[in-house]
C-alpha cells in the first residue's frame, strides 16, 4: 500500500537508490572482513586486542585517514541498525516489536534490555569483524576470548560467508521474480 502511494520520484529514483547503497554497504563491510581474515591469516597484529598507549588524534585508526574513519563510522552505524532490523524480523521476537499507542509496560522494558543489548555488543562485534581498532570508551579489546585465533577466524568467516549467502538469496530472488513478473508466468 506505501508503494502504491508513493510518488514516482521515490518508485523510480528513492528506491533503486536506497538499495544500491543497501547493497554497497553489505558489499564493503563482506569485503573488508575478507580483508581481516587475509591479515588473520598472515599477521598476528591482526587480532582485535586493545590499542597499548594511543591516544587520539596521535594515531590513525584508518589507513585511508578521514574517509576511512567516516567509512568506519557510517558501516558501524549500518551493522547498528541491521543487527536491529535481523533482530526484530527473526521469528522469536516479532511479538516484542512495540505497537503504537498500546504497547504494554513489560514490553517496552523488554525493547530497552533487547536495545541496550545489542548497543553493548555493539563495538566488540565491530572490533572482532576487523571493521574498527578503535575501543571507544571501554577497552573491549581486553576480554579472553578476542585472544582465541580460531573463534575470532571462524567468526569472521561465518559473518562473511553468511553474509555473502543472504546478499546471494535476496538479488537472484528479486532478480528471478522481476524475470517471472516481465515474463508474465504466475
Amino acid at each position: 500500500e506505501l508503494r502504491h502511494r508513493a510518488s514516482p520520484w521515490q518508485r523510480n529514483l528513492g528506491y533503486p537508490l536506497a538499495m544500491l547503497g543497501l547493497l554497497a554497504l553489505t558489499g564493503i563491510s563482506v569485503l573488508i572482513v575478507c580483508f581481516h581474515v587475509l591479515e588473520l591469516l598472515l599477521d598476528d597484529a591482526a587480532m582485535p586486542r586493545g590499542i597499548q598507549d594511543a591516544s587520539l588524534g596521535q594515531v590513525s585508526f584508518s589507513i585511508f585517514g578521514s574517509f576511512g574513519a567516516a567509512l568506519q563510522v557510517v558501516l558501524i552505524f549500518y551493522l547498528m541498525v541491521s543487527s536491529v532490523v535481523g533482530f526484530y524480523s527473526s521469528p522469536l521476537f516479532t511479538r516484542l516489536l512495540p505497537e503504537r499507542q498500546d504497547t504494554p509496560l513489560t514490553k517496552i522494558i523488554g525493547n530497552c534490555v533487547s536495545l541496550l543489548v545489542l548497543s553493548s555488543a555493539l563495538p566488540v562485534f565491530s572490533r572482532t569483524l576487523g571493521i574498527t581498532r578503535f575501543d571507544l570508551l571501554g577497552d573491549f579489546g581486553r576480554f579472553n576470548w578476542l585472544g582465541n585465533f580460531y573463534l575470532v577466524f571462524l567468526y569472521n568467516m561465518g559473518f562473511a560467508g553468511l553474509t555473502t549467502l543472504c546478499l546471494v538469496k535476496r538479488v537472484s530472488w528479486a532478480v528471478q521474480a522481476e524475470l517471472i513478473r516481465a515474463f508474465g508466468e504466475d
